[in-house]
């Protein structure tokens, strides 16, 4: 109750002073016309590009600057506390985490990489932990159901990473070098520009640190990743455009028990022709793996030993886009094949999906109509159909109201399918409903946003005994989340601010824990960022506050809330050259968001500070 009280009044303490800021803005906003980056051109939202208020749609944006002055150095740093986001991790460095949209499981959100889809297909999250932030340029976070868009899993959302656009010129080089607390290394390169109609983007970046106990009086677990990542393009005199892009990240992750080698990997070609001037159609070649090697240290229970686990995705797309007049058509149909390998024996070891898709973008002004439909067959368990439709209705030049309806669905893992002994054949997916109101204000030099959501989630996959007394996973659990979410930016002078307040209800509605909250997440959250430029210097800092979890379903075992504190500063000590340091957890705070089943808690890293020097725009 402590943390939940000391966070309402910092947020009670924010809100009071932000009325004058707020205030300025609307003075400054009668006075500029032009447009800013706070209402910025996204994709994820509809497969088209559409400014935040036309995608009636909850997104966030954290674009290259944002990333820069933050220079985080784990995925999830860069996403805990976003609008309608809760991370949990065992541990700092490496060590497995999961990102849950809205309440929805880690295997309900869905991670695209420059349109490539990324995940496992034996856990069924992705693997964020594996992921460089710096290999990437901007990221967009789409809150609520996008399975009319992207299939299964985009139950709570979608999160979508750009890797670096080519440049103008060039060549451009990039150079980062640095270093801090616990014995970390940083270091990355690149080199992009275009010529002649060919744009090209390279780049590479090793991380290394001896990490930090993940338990009271354990040894530090260490963690290692080298990325790559390389991206070419050429349009030709008549509009049509040839490309192709390959991301490897690869390196090693200590655990309280052993050691994993792994992989993450996208690889995708592409071609798009502009049939007619209205019509432009694009066919993408792609494939995705998660590769697992892990080396088990002996236990009172099983000896030690390697296990090996791989998981391959590969996709055709064909999508197509219309333009008549203001409005514009999304249609295209999509083949996909998982496949499994490794030391555990799976039944069956491959399974394929064939969908079709189309999305129709009404513009009606003030009116706006969007409406989406697909459909898919999968091999192991059947065929679904998803929608959606989303009105808006602009109430003036700053004002958009929105209300969306949709439904998507988790499909069981392989796992879940097939697991030797365990695996139930007969699952069905989990499906779920969404309703959605918000209004959205966009200004000239700030904005706000204000979603209520409820979703209804029912055959959830849960373990139970079966007839014979054997646990499997079934169909039986069923869910209600409901939530809110405010959050708002401003640019005001060499200010640069942002906060998200975000309140969650997700109920277990079935079985012996009906009425419990579900296990590991955060009901309440909020976070606020606040960037100064000074000339040449600047200076900034983070505050993200989660409440209390439970880490089981019966809600006996609490996790408190905490709260973190990361300051960051930069200068431009030349033209091209800058140094930056970061403290994260500037507090030293002692906080945990998940626990080991002997009830200690996975431990996060302490204080930590990095210093770093680039050279490059």
């Amino acid at each position: 109750m402590k943390t939940t009280r000391n966070a309402t009044r910092g947020l009670a303490a924010f809100s009071l002073a932000a009325l004058p800021l707020a205030v300025q803005a609307q003075t400054i906003t009668a006075e500029h016309d032009d447009t800013v980056a706070l209402n910025p051109v996204v994709i994820t939202a509809t497969l088209a590009p559409r400014t935040a208020d036309e995608t009636l749609s909850s997104v966030t944006l954290l674009d290259e600057a944002t990333l820069r002055r933050q220079d985080p150095t784990s995925m999830t740093d860069m996403l805990r506390g976003q609008p309608g986001v809760d991370v949990t991790s065992n541990g700092s460095f490496g060590k497995n985490s999961s990102v849950y949209l809205r309440g929805t499981g880690n295997e309900s959100t869905a991670l695209m990489i420059d349109g490539i889809r990324l995940r496992s297909a034996t856990a069924g999250g992705a693997a964020w932990h594996y992921l460089e932030p710096r290999m990437f340029e901007r990221a967009e976070i789409v809150r609520g159901p996008r399975g009319s868009l992207y299939g299964a899993d985009a139950v709570g959302g979608v999160v979508q990473l750009f890797t670096h656009e080519a440049e103008e010129g060039g060549p451009h080089p990039r150079i980062s070098a640095g270093g801090g607390s616990f014995n970390t290394q940083r270091y990355s390169a690149g080199l992009s520009g275009s010529s002649g109609g060919t744009r090209y983007s390279f780049a590479g970046s090793h991380f290394s640190t001896d990490g930090t106990p993940v338990r009271r009086n354990g040894e530090d677990k260490g963690y290692d990743n080298t990325s790559a990542l390389a991206r070419i393009a050429h349009e030709f005199d008549g509009g049509a455009e040839v490309g192709m892009l390959a991301l490897r990240a690869r390196g090693s992750n200590e655990y309280d028990g052993g050691e994993m080698d792994f992989v993450q990997q996208v690889v995708g070609v592409y071609g798009e022709l502009p049939v007619t001037e209205n019509w432009r159609s694009r066919l993408t070649l792609s494939e995705s793996r998660d590769e697992l090697d892990n080396h088990a240290q002996a236990t009172q229970w099983e000896p030690a030993g390697t296990s090996v686990l791989d998981t391959r995705t590969q996709t055709a797309r064909w999508q197509n886009t219309l333009n008549f007049g203001l409005h514009e058509l999304v249609a295209g149909a999509e083949y996909s094949e998982d496949k499994v390998s490794g030391t555990t024996d799976f039944d069956v070891g491959s399974r394929d999906n064939v969908a079709v898709f189309a999305q129709g973008l009404l513009d009606f002004s003030p009116f706006a109509v969007q409406a989406g439909l697909r459909y898919d067959d999968n091999e192991a368990y059947g065929d679904e159909v998803t929608g959606s439709l989303a009105l808006g209705y602009d109430l003036d030049g700053s004002h958009t109201l929105r209300a969306s309806y949709g439904t998507a669905f988790r499909a069981p893992t392989f796992n879940d399918l097939y697991w030797p002994n365990s695996g139930n054949p007969q699952l069905d997916p989990e499906t779920s409903e969404t309703v959605e109101v918000g209004v959205r204000g966009q200004y000239q030099r700030w904005y706000w946003d204000l979603a209520a959501y409820q979703t209804d989630l029912e055959d959830m996959i849960a373990w139970a005994p079966t007839e014979s007394g054997l646990w499997a996973p079934q169909n039986i659990a069923e869910a209600r989340i409901r939530g809110i979410e405010l959050s708002g930016g401003a640019e005001i002078d060499d200010w640069t601010l942002a906060a998200a307040l975000g309140w969650i209800d997700p109920e277990n509605r079935s079985g012996i824990n009906a009425g419990n909250r579900i296990q590991r997440r955060a009901s309440q959250s909020a976070r606020f960022d606040v960037d100064r430029e000074l000339g040449a210097w600047s200076l900034g800092g983070s505050w993200v506050l989660q409440g209390h979890r439970y880490n089981d379903a019966a809600n006996e075992n609490r996790i408190d809330g905490f709260g973190l504190v990361n300051l960051r500063a930069g200068w431009q000590f030349a033209p091209l050259w800058s140094a930056r340091l970061t403290v994260d957890n500037a507090l030293d705070k002692e906080y945990a968001t998940a626990r080991f089943a002997d009830g200690d808690d996975y431990l996060n890293a302490g204080r930590a500070a990095f210093v770093s020097v680039h050279f490059g725009q």
